[in-house]
């Protein structure tokens, strides 16, 4: 009787497995769907890249695009300031020759106000030959002109993110000094456009921030 009890037991675990497992193959199949893109590949079969420049820009770690306005973009250069684009790359513009630092690490549009440009200076691409930067830049016309708005001494400013819905909550990630320890340096916030600026985030003065991202769908959920 034991052994029949044993048996049936073992029928049961085997029936239970194979309920799982059919149960399993639908959902499965439905996750390999909704992972199927939702165009046809043949659309971008003929796309390349191309070289679109600025072309006495340097090497560049930062560019961004305006959501509303398709065909404006700015690029920042290592040793070269920040450009802008109004026709989606054909001809670009410097806008910052007339700033003390050339090396920029970051740059923001706000996207409740596309007038609204934050820049971060300093390249934080850790290489030996590296320009270091004297705050954050903010632009309130498109980039006509420029102020220099705080964290003079973070030297290197990785990341600038601008909550989606109101253009004077920002968030910058600060490498900090390249080969020796400062304080400034960490995740900053400011919540009046940059007229103050409070430490977020902070380990010590060895410990700087390369990144920062926001949750597209709840802005107060940072990474």
């Amino acid at each position: 009787m034991r052994d029949m009890r044993g048996l049936w037991r073992q029928v049961g675990l085997l029936l239970l497995s194979i309920v799982i497992l059919f149960g399993a193959l639908p959902a499965a199949s439905q996750e390999r769907e909704r992972a199927k893109p939702k165009y046809d590949p043949a659309l971008f079969s003929a796309k390349q890249w191309r070289l679109i420049g600025p072309f006495r820009g340097g090497r560049s770690i930062a560019s961004v695009g305006v959501t509303s306005e398709s065909n404006t973009y700015y690029m920042g250069a290592a040793g070269g300031g920040v450009w802008k684009s109004t026709n989606g790359g054909n001809t670009w513009t410097p806008l910052t020759d007339r700033w003390s630092v050339s090396s920029i690490g970051s740059i923001a549009v706000a996207d409740s106000d596309p007038n609204v440009v934050y820049v971060g200076t300093g390249e934080a691409c850790i290489r030996s030959n590296i320009s270091p930067g004297d705050g954050v830049y903010k632009s309130t016309d498109a980039g006509k002109t420029w102020k220099n708005i705080g964290l003079p001494d973070s030297q290197a400013i990785s990341k600038i993110v601008v909550h989606p819905k109101n253009a004077d909550i920002v968030y910058v990630a600060a490498l900090g000094h390249l080969w020796g320890p400062n304080a400034e340096r960490g995740v900053f916030r400011t919540m009046d456009g940059g007229k103050t600026w409070e430490k977020v985030l902070y380990k010590d003065d060895k410990t700087g921030a390369i990144d920062v991202a926001m949750d597209p769908n709840n802005p107060t959920i940072l990474f």
